[in-house]
């Protein structure tokens, strides 16, 4: 496989990666699929998690690596960037893309080990309140689904942060390999270029 085509298929391969990672961040704005958690002014404690402000999916594996796809996209088309200096320039904007995705993967992580911010109770705070229940549980919470239960609202809002969290977890991975295979590939470009020539 030349290097003009290995950039095609990375830059295919992140397109919908960038898509989901997006829609992932977006959606964990909305837990139970409702707005009234964002919406809710002179609230004393947050509604959303977090984690979820940090924007990772929309900025880090968003963003950052959709501009890189773009790029790394262009160095595979003839008479555009498919040169040894687009293969170079390739190089780091892979290496942005490196970057969104381990800024992404960071954000995701630490969502799972912190867990939900919701309104919960359990024996020892027996008074309902909004809070983190699981923030100081380093992630041991994901194996004892019994305290899930804590959280009384929003509704399924553990599952529904365990699953968006461990989405934008696996995509920001692949991105990450994904970015360092051009970081490679584009050197090779840069040194023996394209071979768009002979395509």
């Amino acid at each position: 496989m030349c290097t003009g085509a290995c950039s095609k298929f990375v830059a295919y391969s992140l397109y919908p990666l960038a898509a989901v990672s997006i829609i992932c961040n977006i959606i964990l704005f909305f837990p139970d699929f409702d707005t009234k958690y964002t919406g809710e002014d002179g609230a004393e404690t947050p509604r959303i998690t977090a984690e979820v402000k940090y924007m990772g999916g929309l900025v880090g594996g968003g963003i950052m690596v959709l501009v890189p796809a773009i790029h790394i996209h262009l160095t595979s088309a003839r008479n555009c960037c498919a040169n040894r200096c687009g293969m170079f320039l390739s190089i780091g904007f892979a290496a942005l893309g490196v970057l969104g995705a381990i800024y992404s993967m960071s954000a995701a992580s630490l969502g799972l080990a912190n867990g939900p911010t919701c309104f919960w109770k359990n024996e020892y705070n027996t008074v309902p309140s909004w809070g983190t229940p699981f923030a100081n549980s380093s992630g041991s919470y994901l194996g004892d689904k019994e305290v899930w239960d804590w959280c009384l609202e929003p509704a399924g809002v553990v599952e529904f942060n365990l699953g968006l969290f461990v989405t934008l977890l696996l995509t920001s991975s692949l991105q990450l390999v994904l970015c360092a295979v051009q970081m490679v590939n584009g050197l090779f470009g840069c040194l023996c270029g394209t071979c768009g020539g002979k395509e």
